[in-house]
C-alpha cells in the first residue's frame, strides 16, 4: 500500500492508501469513530465502521492520545464535508506510539505559556498555517527574482564592520581579533553587483536593539536586492513589483491557509500600483493634520509607522529622509544636501515599515567624507572605499523584511508568530 501525503490525496480518489501521521483529534458517535490526522502537509478524517466491539482496530483508536504517532490505512473518498475534502474509511492502524498528556489543549493558554513550549505550539492548527505562509513567501521571493535575471549571492554572516550602526552590533571572537553578526548583506552585495550587474541575497540577519515592540525581532530574514546603475526611482519601481507578486502569490496559493487565519483578504486583493509616493517632509505635514506633530530630523518610530499606514489603503512610499537620521552609505539629494535618497516602504492596515533602502553614494571623496563623519574605522571600510575607485556607478537597493511581510499579510498582530523560533529581547529558549 503506498505512502502518500496528505495533500496528494485528491490523486488517490477510490485508491487505497497509507497516511502516515499524528492524531489532531478523534470523537465518537454510535458505530462511527472519527479521527483527524495531520502529517503536516494538511489534514484529513479517517472514519472507522464497526458494530463489534471488541474489533481489534477499536481497541487500538481508544489508546489513541493527541499526538500520537501512527499510520493509518485505508481507501481515499471524496466527501466535502470533511475537512480538505477527502477522508479515510480506515482499515488499519497502526500506532508508532502513545503521546503523553499534551499540553496545549484546546483551552485558552496564555502567550508566556505558548512560547515556552513553541517547540509544540507550532504544531497548532493557525501556526502551522503561518509558517506554510511563509514558505509560498519565501519561494514567492526567490522566484520574482529569479525570473527577472538576478542572481543570489550568499553574503558573509560573520563581518569585520557595521553597516546599520555600531549601537546594535552582536559582537563575537574570530580567533585573534573581533568579528559581528551581520546586520545585512547590503555591503558585499553592492562589491556583488558591480561584478554581476544585479544580484540579491536572503539570509538572516542580527540586530541588537533593545526594543520590545510588536515589530522587533533580533533575529529576522531579510531579502535583498542590489542595482548596479539603478537609482532610486528604479527600485521605487522594483519593490511595487515584489510587493505585488509576494501578495499574488499567496493569495493564488495558499486560501485554504488564509482561511484557517480568517483573514479577510480584501485589503490585500484592493493593493494595486503606484503607490502613494511621498516625501518624508510630506508625511511630517500628515501626520501633524492627524495630531501627531514631528519636528524635521525625528525619525518615525512605532507609532507614527501605524498612524502613517493607517491614513493609507495602500502601502505608502517614503523617500528624501534627513541625512542625519540614514545610514552613511546614503546618496545626498543633489538640490538638497541635507537630505539622502533614501525609500521605505511600509505596509497598509496598520503593519508599518516592511522595505527600506535606497541610493548609494558614488564618490569615493564623499563615502570618505561620510566614514570619517560617522567615526568609522577607516580600515575595515577600505574594500567598500575601492569599490568606487575602480569604475563606480550609481546603484541602489533595499531589504525587504520576511516577518513583517508575513504578519501584514496574515494579519497577525505580533512579529514572534511569523518564524519557527523567535528571538527576542528575553527570550532565547527553545
Amino acid at each position: 500500500m503506498e505512502w502518500v501525503y496528505i495533500e496528494d490525496l485528491p490523486k488517490y480518489e477510490d485508491k487505497s492508501v497509507e497516511i502516515r501521521g499524528w492524531v489532531y483529534n478523534k470523537r465518537s458517535s454510535g458505530k462511527i469513530r472519527f479521527i483527524i490526522i495531520r502529517d503536516g502537509t494538511g489534514y484529513v478524517q479517517g472514519t472507522i465502521y464497526s458494530e463489534k466491539k471488541d474489533n481489534p482496530i477499536l481497541k487500538k483508536f481508544d489508546k489513541l492520545t493527541q499526538e500520537s504517532s501512527l499510520y493509518i490505512r485505508g481507501e481515499v473518498r471524496k466527501d466535502q464535508r470533511a475537512p480538505g475534502g477527502y477522508e479515510i474509511s480506515v482499515s488499519d492502524i497502526e500506532i508508532i506510539q502513545i503521546a503523553e498528556d499534551y499540553p496545549i489543549t484546546p483551552k485558552k493558554h496564555g502567550i508566556s505559556f505558548l512560547m515556552k513550549n513553541r517547540h509544540l505550539w507550532l504544531r497548532s492548527r493557525k501556526q502551522n498555517s503561518v509558517l506554510q505562509i511563509r514558505t509560498e513567501l519565501i519561494k514567492a521571493v526567490r522566484d520574482f527574482f529569479d525570473n527577472r535575471g538576478f542572481r543570489l549571492m550568499d553574503t558573509p554572516i560573520l563581518t569585520p564592520s557595521a553597516c546599520e550602526g555600531t549601537t546594535t552590533l552582536f559582537e563575537t571572537e574570530y580567533f585573534d581579533q573581533s568579528a559581528f553578526l551581520s546586520q545585512s548583506g547590503q555591503l558585499y552585495n553592492e562589491a556583488t553587483a558591480m561584478a554581476f550587474g544585479k544580484v540579491y541575497c536572503f539570509g538572516p540577519t542580527f540586530r541588537a536593539e533593545k526594543s520590545k515592540t510588536r515589530r522587533h525581532l533580533i533575529e529576522f530574514w531579510m531579502a535583498e536586492p542590489e542595482i548596479a546603475f539603478a537609482k532610486l526611482d528604479d527600485i521605487k519601481e522594483l519593490s511595487e513589483d515584489l510587493v505585488l507578486y509576494i501578495i499574488g502569490r499567496v493569495l493564488e496559493e495558499k486560501k485554504t491557509e488564509l482561511d484557517i487565519l480568517e483573514r479577510n483578504t480584501k485589503p490585500l486583493e484592493q493593493v494595486k500600483k503606484p503607490f502613494p509616493r511621498m516625501t518624508y517632509e510630506e508625511i511630517l505635514q500628515k501626520l501633524e493634520q492627524e495630531g501627531r506633530k514631528l519636528n524635521f530630523g525625528d525619525d518615525f518610530g512605532a507609532p507614527e509607522e501605524t498612524l502613517i499606514s493607517k491614513i493609507f489603503k495602500q502601502p505608502v512610499c517614503i523617500t528624501h529622509f534627513p541625512a542625519k537620521i540614514k545610514a552613511f552609505y546614503m546618496q545626498p539629494d543633489d538640490t538638497r544636501p541635507d537630505l539622502v535618497l533614501g525609500l521605505d516602504v511600509l505596509a497598509s492596515e496598520g503593519y508599518g515599515e516592511i522595505i527600506g533602502g535606497g541610493q548609494r553614494i558614488h564618490d569615493t571623496k564623499l563615502l570618505k567624507e561620510k566614514i570619517k563623519e560617522h567615526n568609522l574605522p577607516k580600515k575595515d571600510y577600505q574594500w567598500y572605499v575601492d569599490l568606487r575607485k575602480y569604475g563606480s556607478v550609481p546603484h541602489a537597493g533595499f531589504g525587504l523584511g520576511i516577518e513583517r511581510v508575513l504578519a501584514w499579510i496574515c494579519n497577525i498582530k505580533h512579529i514572534r508568530e511569523t518564524i519557527p523560533f523567535p528571538r527576542l529581547l528575553y527570550r532565547i529558549y527553545p
